[in-house]
């Protein structure tokens, strides 16, 4: 055991004089959290839009304020022709482009269907998609206000109307914010790319050095070798998990539901794979810049296949089948679970026993590589 401490130790010093490796353990988290929480956010907010209004009545200018005050759109013209609108959408000034026919109110009053025709850019498919689903959805709002006012005439002059209506209850997320979705993922994300990284490049940077081959003849064991260069880096997996959730709550906001304890445990078992990643890749790199595009090719499709940004769901059959290798995948609907759901281990337990077998199976592995490395 002191021996393994002593290794630790001066794992933790050479780290400590490193002022590359340094920053990257402890900045690069925090840099990465702020980055990422303010840029990946799927909401679509301030579209661009025209608006062309034939009509120019009272109610087309309500129409068109719908529009403005819902805080999805921005008006950025009202242009006098339909013909008008391409030139917007050509140059990205606008993605909506509103049509308001002449006689729009007129049909209103006189209780018939008034039609309204959206042009949308669909050169971005998910702006286009959300600037539909927004439009759609204030026009409906709309509808239903002016059938509302209708049904209330009518039941002043005759017997009561029934009709269906709907309470929409969100639970866990009721504003719908990405970021209080992306954040606690972002933990996952970071800490699979900071302890692969920084684990293969400790371990080749010391083999370069030639000092690894000078530990591996003094009397200490294997795995006393590897669990003492390790050990730190475990060390400094918890501090940045620390620091990734104060951030995540304090400066994002984040509600944070569940138990402290609860999220280190399981953290364990996955940085028993980044950390087993990390010592794999060590295996197969001679140099550093090796070493850190190898951990590079390990990571992209384990992030891409976790769900982290596209949902598994739409992804191919064969993909999705290859996504239950991924133990990031387990450990999003985990820290996801615990952050905004609050949940414990009875909802949980499925997804950490494939994520501790999963951690097994890697770090042994990569201590089998690592020590038949050295043995040959």
């Amino acid at each position: 055991m002191m021996r393994i401490l002593m290794l630790a130790r001066k794992e933790i010093l050479q780290l400590l004089r490193d002022k590359r490796l340094l920053p990257l353990a402890f900045i690069a988290p925090l840099l990465q959290l702020i980055l990422f929480g303010y840029v990946v956010q799927t909401e679509v907010k301030d579209i661009g839009m025209v608006v062309a209004d034939y009509d120019r009545t009272a109610e087309s200018r309500v129409m068109a304020e719908k529009f403005a005050n819902a805080g999805y759109f921005e008006i950025v013209k009202h242009v006098n022709s339909e013909a008008d609108i391409p030139t917007y959408l050509r140059s990205d000034k606008a993605t909506l482009g509103l049509i308001i026919p002449k006689g729009f109110e007129h049909a209103i009053k006189n209780g018939r269907t008034a039609e309204l025709m959206l042009v949308l850019d669909g050169s971005d498919a998910n702006t286009g998609v959300q600037a539909q689903q927004y439009a759609m959805r204030i026009i409906a709002a709309r509808s239903q206000e002016l059938m509302n006012s209708r049904l209330n005439t009518i039941n002043a002059l005759s017997a009561r109307i029934v009709n269906v209506s709907s309470r929409v209850r969100v639970w866990y997320n009721p504003d719908l914010k990405s970021v209080n979705y992306m954040v606690p993922g972002l933990i996952g994300m970071i800490l699979t790319i900071i302890t692969t990284i920084l684990t293969s490049v400790a371990i080749v940077k010391e083999r370069e050095r030639g000092t690894l081959e000078q530990l591996v003849v003094t009397p200490i064991k294997r795995w006393e070798l590897i669990l003492g260069k390790i050990l730190p880096y475990v060390i400094i997996s918890f501090i940045e998990v620390a620091l990734v959730v104060s951030l995540g709550v304090v400066w994002f906001g984040v509600p944070f539901r569940g138990n402290v304890l609860l999220l280190l445990a399981l953290c364990v078992a996955f940085l028993f794979t980044t950390v087993g990643q990390g010592l794999l890749v060590s295996t197969v790199s001679r140099t550093q810049h090796q070493a850190q595009m190898t951990a590079w090719f390990f990571m992209m499709p384990a992030i891409m296949f976790s769900g982290f940004i596209f949902p598994i769901e739409n992804m191919p059959k064969a993909i999705q089948l290859v996504t239950y290798l991924v133990p990031l995948r387990y450990f999003l609907v985990i820290v996801r679970g615990i952050f905004l759901k609050g949940v414990g281990m009875e909802e949980l337990w499925d997804q950490a026993l494939i994520l501790m077998l999963l951690g097994i199976l890697i770090f042994s592995i990569s201590v089998f590589r690592f020590q038949k490395r050295f043995t040959d």
